[in-house]
Formats: structure tokens, C-alpha cells, sequence
């Protein structure tokens, strides 16, 4: 075939495949009486048992075909060849979803609109029209019917909402939910700000500040828990007269060795941490670290007073302005207090011995695998050391 002839067929196979999916779609609506003679729920469901067809599919066909009944202006498209079956569900879905109380007339006019853009849309610009379409057919009555639309929405998706978290119990835990549009719209704004997203030669990683490009949907996790632990404890709810807040439990002796574990203890329970994980915590506002002798005898408990005030991280925000790590443009909103002179080693709560770190870069910081350097400008670079040191902190 010439190169025009495949562009002619082509086109004209796509209507012809919207005529047969209505002749089809005309019998299966009119099936009712071959589903009870072979004791079948409906037709669709026979179909979908004898012609070994998704079942799923099938009902959506079905009720496709029974809407059409009525919606005899997107089946005349069909037979006409141009409306597609893709075309003729998103009309006919978007017509049941027009209010009850609007006049047989303007239905009318909003299903002949409809056919009408389906020689220049798709299914996908088809479904934002037909939302909008009281616009056009009747614009005196569209935006109060939007904000009622809008209402019941939002409240269906409250109503609907879900999270959960299952332990998998390998040290990560899946978190999975529904939100409703506005929550996730600004849950991806706070992720967001804390990525700073750059794409990273075209490959769809994110750099983030100092570190080597990685997937968005990891830069979103690591954001994720960067978010939660930069939330201020101070606002929120009280558990048991208690502002809500984490405490790791842990020995002098594990305090200072790299290769421990520590407990945190949280409303959910108590949980095993590495050593260096605490001792990052331990610089967080929302961590009171606490620290025992040998015979169990409680020697430290940091308070937040021991920690840095909002004044003074508010004063290190203006000083640093973004995580001081080479190389890093993390905003200092989304950074972490980090000390300079490790609070296991009796380290000062001191603005002349903290620096703001993001918490990439304040995970290496107390990485014994990386040493770090101050630059003439302030800034710290991190440089992986060729032997592991133990370097508590």
C-alpha cells in the first residue's frame, strides 16, 4: 500500500470500528433475554463467560450499552463512525453527572455539544469539557452548580480518605492512603521546597543540594521524613499531658560507639536505632535523648532547654541562610540544627559551634565513613574516608 492509502485506510478503520462497536453495543443492550435463558446475571456477564473477556471490561460495555439507549445522539455518532466507544463513555458518564433538576432541554443541548467536539478531542479533553460544559448550555446556572459539584466532592473525599502503615519488618515500613487532591497538592508543595527539584539530564532524578542525583520518588521519601521531623513539637497535640516528642534511650557506651543500637520510644512503641542515628536525633528540638550508666542509673536526660531555642535556630537560618555543605542550595528553612562539637562530648548549644545542615547532608555528619572539612567560606565539605574512622557524634 502507497503511504497515502495506509493514511486513508487507517483513519477510515477507526470509524468503522466505532459503527461496529455501537451495532455491537445495540445488541448487547437488547441481550437481556440471552442472559436468562442461560441463567446469567446480565448480558455482560454471559458475554464475558462465553467469549472468555475480562469480566470488568464486560460490565463496563454493558452498562455502556444501556446508557446509550437514551444518550441517542452519542449513539447516532457511533454509527456515524465518529465517535469512538472511548468518547461515547466519557459523554455519557459526564451527562449522569449533570444535576437532576436541570431541564430535559439543556441535557439535550449539553449531549449534542458533546458529540459535537468529538471531531477535534479526545477522551482525555472530553472529560475536562463535560465538567465545564454548563457553561456553555446554561451559564447562568454553571457556577452555582460548580460549587455544589466542588462541596460534594470534597467532602466525599474526606469521607473516603485513608492511610495506613504495615511494618514489613525489615526496617521499613509501607505507608499507603488516598488523600483528597488539596491535602496531596500541598503534601507535594512541602516535598517540593525540601528537593529543590532540578532534573538531572533529562534522566527524571532529583539533585538535592550536595548529593548525587537520585529517583524523585526516593527524594520524596527522604523529604517526607524530613518534613515530620522539622515539625515543631510545640504545636502539636498532647499525648498523656506530654507534648508529642521521641526519646532514645541508650547507654554512655553506646553513645559513643559507631556499631550500637539505641531504643526510640514513641507513642507506637519502642523501636531499635543505630548509635549514630540517635546521636543525629539528639540535635533535633523534638529528641530528648537519654543516657544511662552501667547499673541502669539514668545520667543525662536532655531537655529541650539543653537544645537549640527557636531564637537561636531562627538566628542560624538568617547567619547560614541554606545547608552550609558544599555544593548544597537547600533553602535553611528545611535544615537541621546541626553541633559542631558533639553533644556526647559535652558539646555547647552555641551558635558559634552549630551549623544548618539538610538532613542528607546532617546524615553525613555523623557518618564515621566521611571526614569533615571547613572551607575558607564558611562552608563544610564532606570527603569519604579511605578507612573507616569511629568518629562519635
Amino acid at each position: 500500500m502507497a503511504t497515502s492509502d495506509k493514511e486513508t485506510a487507517l483513519v477510515e478503520l477507526t470509524h468503522i470500528e466505532a459503527q461496529v462497536a455501537e451495532l455491537r453495543l445495540r445488541l448487547l443492550a437488547s441481550a437481556d433475554d440471552v442472559a436468562a435463558m442461560h441463567g446469567a446475571r446480565d448480558a455482560g456477564a454471559w458475554i464475558a463467560h462465553t467469549t472468555h473477556t475480562d469480566p470488568q471490561t464486560a460490565r463496563a460495555d454493558w452498562r455502556l450499552a444501556k446508557a446509550l439507549e437514551t444518550r441517542t445522539v452519542v449513539a447516532a455518532g457511533m454509527r456515524d463512525g465518529h465517535v469512538s466507544a472511548a468518547q461515547a463513555r466519557v459523554i455519557t458518564l459526564g451527562l449522569d453527572e449533570l444535576p437532576t433538576e436541570l431541564a430535559p432541554e439543556t441535557v439535550a443541548g449539553a449531549e449534542v455539544t458533546l458529540v459535537g467536539y468529538c471531531d477535534e478531542f479526545g477522551p482525555k479533553d472530553l472529560r475536562r469539557l463535560a465538567r465545564r460544559i454548563l457553561d456553555v448550555v446554561a451559564p447562568e446556572v454553571a457556577d452555582a452548580e460548580e460549587g455544589k459539584k466542588l462541596q460534594d466532592e470534597e467532602r466525599h473525599a474526606r469521607e473516603r480518605a485513608t492511610l495506613s502503615l504495615r511494618d514489613l519488618g525489615d526496617g521499613r515500613t509501607r505507608l499507603s492512603g488516598v488523600l483528597p487532591t488539596t491535602v496531596a497538592n500541598r503534601l507535594r508543595t512541602y516535598l517540593d521546597a525540601y528537593t529543590s527539584p532540578r532534573k538531572n539530564g533529562g534522566t527524571g532524578g532529583v539533585s538535592t543540594g550536595s548529593t548525587t542525583a537520585i529517583p524523585r520518588h526516593r527524594a520524596n521519601a527522604h523529604a517526607f521524613e524530613a518534613l515530620l521531623e522539622l515539625l515543631d513539637p510545640d504545636q502539636l497535640p498532647e499525648h498523656g499531658g506530654d507534648a508529642t516528642t521521641v526519646i532514645v534511650a541508650l547507654s554512655h557506651e553506646q553513645l559513643l560507639t559507631d556499631l550500637a543500637t539505641a531504643i526510640a520510644i514513641t507513642g507506637g512503641g519502642a523501636d531499635p536505632i543505630s548509635a549514630g542515628e540517635a546521636r543525629r536525633l539528639a540535635c533535633q528540638a523534638a529528641i530528648i535523648p537519654q543516657v544511662y550508666g552501667g547499673d541502669s542509673e539514668l545520667l543525662d536526660q536532655g531537655r529541650a532547654k539543653r537544645l537549640f531555642t527557636k531564637p537561636q535556630r531562627k538566628a542560624m537560618k538568617v547567619r547560614d541562610r541554606r545547608c552550609r555543605a558544599e555544593g548544597c542550595t537547600i533553602t535553611a528553612a528545611w535544615t537541621e540544627a546541626h553541633h559542631l562539637r558533639p553533644w556526647s562530648q559535652g558539646g555547647r548549644t552555641d551558635l558559634k559551634d552549630a551549623v544548618c545542615f539538610c538532613k542528607q547532608d546532617h546524615l553525613r555528619a555523623h557518618d564515621p565513613s566521611y571526614e569533615m572539612t571547613l572551607l575558607p567560606n564558611g562552608d563544610y565539605r564532606f570527603t569519604k574516608r579511605q578507612c573507616a574512622l569511629p568518629r562519635p557524634g
